[in-house]
């Protein structure tokens, strides 16, 4: 989990590089297609159908519209505002989920979880600062993008469990391209041959999207869930740092302020459900220390 979300780190910040040169639209064609093509060498090598009846399901139909708000309007948000608030913002995306959960699985949220999510979302707002004078707009991209991929993640979880993770893949990254090519018509910038510095840029960033892509799938499919979620929180470590060492990025008190109240909420949401689901836990933590 933590080299995935290494892996995620590296690819915003290539790709934030790269956007500086090239239009945001022509990012995203090139980046979709060679995650595309690459993914659907793996599938079929193996031995995975393209092709299904449960490729065009209505929940992965679904998925793709969540993927391709995600993708765009995150990939917007490293492109024009700082990586490091971009990335703490994305960190929302589990309390975003919890709440997606309770919409739309029924999934019991009790009065604790609420308070941390609520928390959370307070975080969010410190991180933005709606009501400052130097508020912009585009910060709003990085929360449109968070609420995009948490979407997708429930999406996700209802997806037909016969697509492999190469399949998954392949249709993530076609979705990234049918992005750029929408932003592309309404953008209308002439695209550019890319720069030997770009091509390398934007070669770096798809190596190191794949190789987070695989190592958070690997995390999830053979690791216990509840011990591998707490190390998403790596990535704002990456986040932050890459931000300051490449793009002279400083992060003020209220960022990090907001960064520790969304971590905070986070680990609180997944500790409870961990106690939730534990009857045992929840009998040795009632006990005091004299029982």
């Amino acid at each position: 989990m933590i080299a995935s979300m290494a892996g995620f780190a590296v690819e915003d910040a290539f790709i934030k590089t790269a956007t500086k040169q090239i239009p945001v639209g022509q990012v995203l064609i090139l980046f979709g297609a060679g995650g595309a093509i690459l993914f659907a060498y793996l599938a079929r090598r193996g031995g995975a159908s393209l092709l299904t009846a449960q490729v065009v399901s209505k929940v992965m139909l679904i998925r793709a519209l969540f993927e391709l708000v995600g993708k765009l309007f995150y990939t917007l948000a490293i492109a024009f505002t700082p990586l490091s608030s971009a990335t703490v913002v994305l960190q929302t995306t589990p309390i975003i989920v919890v709440l997606g959960a309770m919409a739309f699985f029924g999934e019991d949220v009790g009065w604790r979880r609420w308070c941390a999510i609520g928390t959370g979302l307070i975080g969010v707002l410190i991180i933005l600062r709606p009501a400052a004078n130097d508020f912009s707009a585009l910060s709003l991209l990085a929360l449109v993008g968070t609420i995009g991929f948490a979407g997708r993640d429930l999406a996700s979880r209802a997806a037909p469990a016969s697509l492999t993770t190469w399949v998954l893949g392949l249709y993530g990254y076609l979705t990234v391209f049918v992005a750029g090519a929408l932003f592309s018509c309404w953008d209308s910038k002439t695209f550019l041959w890319p720069t030997l510095a770009n091509a390398m840029a934007m070669t770096v960033a798809l190596g190191a999207g794949i190789f987070a892509y695989v190592a958070l799938m690997k995390a999830m499919r053979t690791g216990s869930i509840s011990a591998v979620t707490p190390f998403r929180y790596t990535r704002i470590i990456f986040g932050i740092t890459l931000g300051a060492a490449i793009f002279g990025e400083r992060p003020d008190e209220p960022m990090i302020l907001g960064c520790v109240v969304i971590i905070a909420s986070g680990l609180f949401i997944w500790w409870h459900g961990k106690v939730s689901a534990n009857p045992d836990l929840q009998t040795s933590i009632g006990r005091g220390p004299m029982d």
